[in-house]
C-alpha cells in the first residue's frame, strides 16, 4: 500500500511538474540562455521553444493545424493577419505593469490598434550584409539594393550572393529599388519586381533565410540580404573568431523594410497566465537591454536604454536616425486574392 501511495504521489507531482511548462513559438536566436534561465527560476517553470524563420513560415504551420502554443514573436503584418483570423487572446493589461516601460512610438500601430493582442519585443531592419573587405576590393557599393539585382554588380559575385528566402521580403526589396513602396499592391508592378529578380537569380548562390550568419562568417559568402540583428551577429562572430576579414552591413538608400515584432498569446495555448508573466519579464528594462546587447536587435523599451552597451546604443544602423528612419516602412497583411497572386509569382521565381 505504501508504495503505491508513492507511485501515486510521484505520478502527480509529476503531472503538475510538466503543466509549468510555457511554449514559446520563436524566431530562431531570438533570446538569451541566460534570460530564459532567468524566467524558469522566477516561475519555477520550464520553457520550451519551437523556431521558425519566416513569418509565412509560422502562419503556414499554424493555418495547417499546429496548435499548443502559448505565446508567438511574430512580426507586425503576421500579428495582423492573426488577429483578423481571430487565433489571438485578448491582452490582460493588469498583468502587464511593465507595458509603461515601452515607447509610445511604437504603440498603436496599424496593425493592432489599442494594442489589444500585441506587445512590442524588438525590431529589425531588412539589409544588405557583407564582406567588407571583398566589396572593397570589387568597388562594388554596399548602400544599394542595385548590388542584389543589377547586373553588372553581380557579375562580380556570382555564387557570393544570398537572398532571403521570403517571398514578401524579396519582392519588398525589388520593389523599393524600382522606386515603389513595399505594400504596392499593383500586380503590373509586381511583375516588374518578378522580372527584377529572375534576371537576378542566376547569379545567386541561394534562397538563405537561416544559415546566411554562417555563410558570411565563414567567409563562403560575401554579400547577404538579411536582418539587422542576424549581421551584427555575423559581425561579432568573425570577430571573435579571428577572420581576416570584417562583416558590415548598411541600409540601402532607396528604403528598407522595418520589422516590429511583438509578443502575442495564442488561443491554443494552455497556459495564458504563464505567457503574461513571460510578456511582463520580457518588459523589464534589462532583461530587454540583454536581448539588444545579445543579437543587436533595435529596441522598443525605453527602460532598456541605460542598460544597452554604447557602441550598439550608437549604432544608426540598429537604431536608425529619423532621416533614416522615413525610408522605412513596415509591411502590411494582403487579402487572399493577393496572397494567392503573390504565391503563384513566389512559384515561378523558386521553379525557374
Amino acid at each position: 500500500m505504501k508504495f503505491l501511495i508513492a507511485c501515486l504521489v510521484l505520478l502527480l507531482t509529476g503531472v503538475a511538474h510538466a503543466a509549468d511548462v510555457l511554449h514559446l513559438y520563436n524566431w530562431n536566436n531570438y533570446i538569451s540562455d541566460r534570460t530564459l534561465a532567468r524566467f524558469e527560476a522566477a516561475c519555477r517553470c520550464r520553457v520550451v521553444q519551437d523556431y521558425y524563420s519566416d513569418n509565412e513560415e509560422m502562419l503556414a504551420k499554424l493555418a495547417a493545424g499546429a496548435s499548443g502554443y502559448d505565446l508567438i514573436v511574430p512580426t507586425g503584418n503576421a500579428v495582423e493577419s492573426l488577429i483578423k483570423s481571430q487565433q489571438l487572446r485578448p491582452l490582460d493589461t493588469q498583468m502587464l505593469p511593465n507595458l509603461k516601460n515601452v515607447d509610445p512610438a511604437y504603440l498603436d500601430a496599424f496593425f493592432d490598434p489599442g494594442n489589444r493582442y500585441s506587445v512590442p519585443y524588438a525590431f529589425t531592419i531588412t539589409l544588405l550584409g557583407y564582406n567588407a573587405q571583398k566589396m572593397r576590393e570589387l568597388g562594388l557599393p554596399t548602400d544599394t539594393w542595385a548590388v542584389i539585382f543589377e547586373p553588372k554588380y553581380l557579375a562580380k559575385l556570382k555564387g557570393r550572393v544570398t537572398v532571403l528566402d521570403s517571398q514578401r521580403e524579396l519582392m519588398a526589396a525589388a520593389l523599393k529599388y524600382l522606386g515603389y513602396s513595399v505594400n504596392d499592391t499593383d500586380e503590373a508592378h509586381w511583375r516588374r519586381a518578378r522580372d527584377l529578380i529572375l534576371r537576378a537569380k542566376p547569379y545567386w548562390a541561394a534562397f538563405n533565410a537561416s544559415s546566411y550568419i554562417k555563410e558570411l562568417t565563414v567567409g563562403n559568402i560575401w554579400l547577404a540580404h538579411g536582418y539587422s540583428s542576424d549581421m551584427f551577429q555575423a559581425q561579432q562572430d568573425a570577430l571573435h573568431a579571428g577572420r581576416p576579414f570584417t562583416i558590415g552591413y548598411a541600409t540601402p538608400r532607396e528604403g528598407a523594410v522595418l520589422a516590429l515584432d511583438s509578443m502575442v498569446l495564442h488561443k491554443t495555448g494552455s497556459r495564458p497566465d504563464l505567457a503574461l508573466r513571460f510578456v511582463n519579464f520580457m518588459l523589464e528594462g534589462r532583461n530587454s537591454a540583454e536581448l539588444t546587447n545579445l543579437i543587436g536587435s533595435g529596441n522598443p523599451n525605453r527602460a532598456a536604454l541605460p542598460f544597452i552597451e554604447p557602441a550598439i546604443a550608437a549604432n544608426r544602423t540598429i537604431f536608425p536616425t529619423p532621416d533614416i528612419q522615413r525610408r522605412l516602412e513596415m509591411l502590411k497583411d494582403m487579402d487572399r486574392t493577393q496572397r494567392r497572386v503573390l504565391s503563384r509569382m513566389w512559384t515561378e521565381i523558386k521553379v525557374r
